[in-house]
C-alpha cells in the first residue's frame, strides 16, 4: 500500500456529491474531499453540472490534516492552460474595431465638465474671528438638524421601565 503524500497525483472515482464538494475514492481505500472551489478553473455553483457518481477523476492531494483528512483538487490536477493562450484565445473570440482614420481637420474642443461645488456662503476679508466661529456654527447646527430628519424615524421618546 502506498503511502499518501501531498503533491500526489491520482486516479479516483466519485463516490458521493454533497452541496460543497465531491468525495473521491482513491487507491489503497483511502477517500478524499475534493472542495467545491477545487472542482474547476471557474466558478462552481453547482458541482453536479461537473461531476456525477461513479465518474473517474484526476485529483492532486493538496493536504492532509493529522486527523487524517485528505483535501483534493481536481483544477490543480489538470495543467491550466498558460496566460497566453488564454489571452491569445480570448483576443481571437472578440470582433476587432475598424482603425480608426485620421483627418487633417483638427478636432472642436468640447467642453469640460466641472462637478458643482458645494455651497460655500460668501466670506468678507473683514470678518472677524468671532463672526466666522458664529457663521460656522449655524451652518454646522443647520446641517446637523437635517441629518437627524432622516436619523433612526420611529425612535421613540418614552422612557423604557426596568
Amino acid at each position: 500500500m502506498q503511502q499518501l503524500e501531498v503533491g500526489m497525483i491520482l486516479e479516483g472515482k466519485v463516490t458521493g456529491i454533497t452541496k460543497f464538494g465531491a468525495f473521491v475514492a482513491l487507491p489503497g481505500g483511502k477517500s478524499g474531499l475534493v472542495h467545491i472551489s477545487e472542482v474547476a478553473n471557474a466558478y462552481v455553483s453547482d458541482i453536479s453540472e461537473h461531476l456525477s457518481n461513479g465518474q473517474e477523476v484526476k485529483v492532486k492531494v493538496i493536504a492532509i490534516s493529522p486527523d487524517g483528512k485528505i483535501n483534493l483538487s481536481i483544477k490543480k490536477a489538470v495543467e491550466a492552460p498558460p496566460a497566453e493562450r488564454r489571452e491569445q484565445r480570448r483576443s481571437e473570440d472578440r470582433p476587432r474595431p475598424a482603425p480608426a482614420q485620421r483627418s487633417a481637420a483638427p478636432r472642436p474642443q468640447q467642453a469640460s465638465f466641472t462637478p458643482r461645488e458645494p455651497y460655500q456662503p460668501q466670506k468678507s476679508a473683514d470678518q472677524n474671528f468671532e463672526d466666522k466661529l458664529k457663521q460656522f456654527m449655524q451652518e454646522s447646527d443647520s446641517r446637523m438638524s437635517g441629518n437627524k430628519l432622516y436619523d433612526h424615524p420611529r425612535k421613540s421618546s418614552r422612557r423604557r421601565r426596568d
